[in-house]
């Protein structure tokens, strides 16, 4: 686990933070092209992950030892990020050796002086130790700092949520996200699959909420014979329950609007059992070839895909022709932090209320293709009430013909019933230690 595991991470964060890199796929990348083993990938996620979940600590740590100089390279800032963070969080590497291989990688990518500094920094880290949290007298500002969460964001949950679930929120977002995957009950059982990952060498284990879904302990599930050959897809398990809402039947017409890269579309083919019709839309056309591929790899042949704008399916299909239609809509994703942690430093206030704009837009779209009697599912990865419950009110107030569904709680998995409301569904990050998800069910007067 040498230097280059650490330059390489050095140079994902730099992507990320100025070119607006996904830290997922840049990551994957990075572990292919450099072809490092599992230790070295172990080590790389770590660093990266760790580093972008506490950005806004570690610069708090940095911030009394680096404040005489004028300007940091940005690839300086990661390099002294990383180097703090394994200080700090990491309790496995010698601090000697974490100055040594910064030190090395400062020589390399840049001159004597820079790598003089860095040495500097990273030694008077280690003899003073990093500054306390308990000088910070702002609670909210301390919570911002503490769990490296923008203080608009923390603010703005506290209004929302108040502030010890808004804690919890914050920290829960501070672990790593846990790989997770859907099997595909078209063509095997959840049981046949966790004997054949175990054979494969990988640490599955059943979840707790959703009868069909697999938890990964050790090893990513991508790489398995069970992926390639499609008995699993990748999806989170709140993701999941957004099928058993829309709960598709054999030989209805379905239409999913924003529906790339298609795990909610795949999973509600298998519901279905292949039988009947979906239609899925999504704006971008490579987006599109994404959802191609993964029905394709899945054997579902009932799905029909097409490059659209949701706003405009109104003037697309015949009116008030599907059965059931689910608006996945563009959303913040403040849900997913977990496992996209670089969202929460790019996310403003005047996103959200973009969005909701779409949201809404997307939904009064949908609403003229729905059947007297059929269902509307509107679903975001985001946990923010004006994207979420404002979205859902406004809806129904501006569409008479709709009523909220409370039969959304006879349709979701036992584990998910406590978390179902009147017609809509709120899991906060800490509820089921996945993802922020939100759900509404409305349905059209017959």
């Amino acid at each position: 686990m040498g230097n280059n595991v650490r330059e390489a991470a050095v140079e994902v964060l730099v992507q990320v933070e100025k070119q607006g890199a996904y830290s997922n796929l840049l990551i994957n990348s990075t572990i292919e092209k450099n072809r490092f083993s599992s230790l070295d990938a172990s080590l790389l996620t770590e660093l990266c992950y760790g580093t972008m979940q506490r950005r806004m600590t570690l610069d708090f740590f940095l911030k009394p030892f680096i404040k005489k100089q004028k300007r940091i390279d940005p690839w300086v800032q990661q390099l002294l990020r990383i180097s703090v963070y394994q200080f700090v969080f990491l309790d496995k590497i010698p601090d000697h050796a974490i100055i040594h291989q910064a030190v090395n990688i400062a020589k390399r990518r840049g001159n004597k002086g820079i790598s003089g500094f860095i040495n500097g920094v990273l030694r008077s880290i280690q003899r003073e130790g990093v500054p306390s949290f308990d000088t910070i007298q702002d609670p909210i500002e301390r919570l911002s700092i503490e769990t490296s969460h923008p203080i608009w964001l923390v603010k703005r949950w506290v209004d929302q949520y108040g502030f010890d679930i808004t804690r919890q929120m914050c920290e829960e977002n501070l672990n790593p996200s846990k790989q997770t995957a859907r099997v595909n009950t078209l063509h095997t059982t959840v049981d046949c699959v966790l004997k054949e990952l175990e054979r494969e060498g990988f640490h599955v284990e059943k979840s707790r909420a959703i009868p069909e879904a697999i938890k990964s302990v050790r090893g990513n599930l991508v790489k398995s014979k069970a992926f390639q050959k499609g008995s699993i897809t990748i999806q989170d398990e709140s993701s999941m329950i957004v099928a058993y809402c829309v709960a598709p039947k054999e030989n209805e017409k379905i239409l999913d609007t924003c529906a790339a890269p298609g795990g909610k579309t795949t999973h509600m083919a298998e519901k279905m059992n292949n039988q009947g019709e979906i239609f899925a839309l999504d704006i971008h056309k490579h987006k599109i070839k994404l959802i191609q591929e993964n029905a394709k790899r899945l054997h579902i042949t009932n799905i029909h895909t097409r490059q659209m704008d949701a706003r405009e399916v109104g003037q697309q299909f015949e009116k008030e022709s599907f059965d059931r239609i689910l608006v996945d809509a563009p959303c913040s994703g403040l849900g997913v932090l977990k496992g996209k942690p670089e969202i929460k430093y790019s996310k403003t206030e005047e996103d959200i209320k973009r969005l909701a704009k779409i949201q809404i837009n997307i939904l009064q779209s949908a609403a003229q293709l729905v059947k007297p009697g059929g269902i509307l599912v509107y679903s975001t990865c985001t946990v923010d009430k004006e994207e979420n419950e404002g979205v859902a009110k406004k809806f129904l107030q501006l569409n008479p013909d709709f009523i909220g569904d409370t039969e959304i709680v006879d349709r979701v998995p036992e584990k998910i019933k406590p978390f179902v409301r009147e017609y809509d569904i709120e899991l906060l990050p800490q509820n089921l230690h996945s993802d922020g998800f939100y759900i509404a069910c409305f349905r059209k007067k017959r």
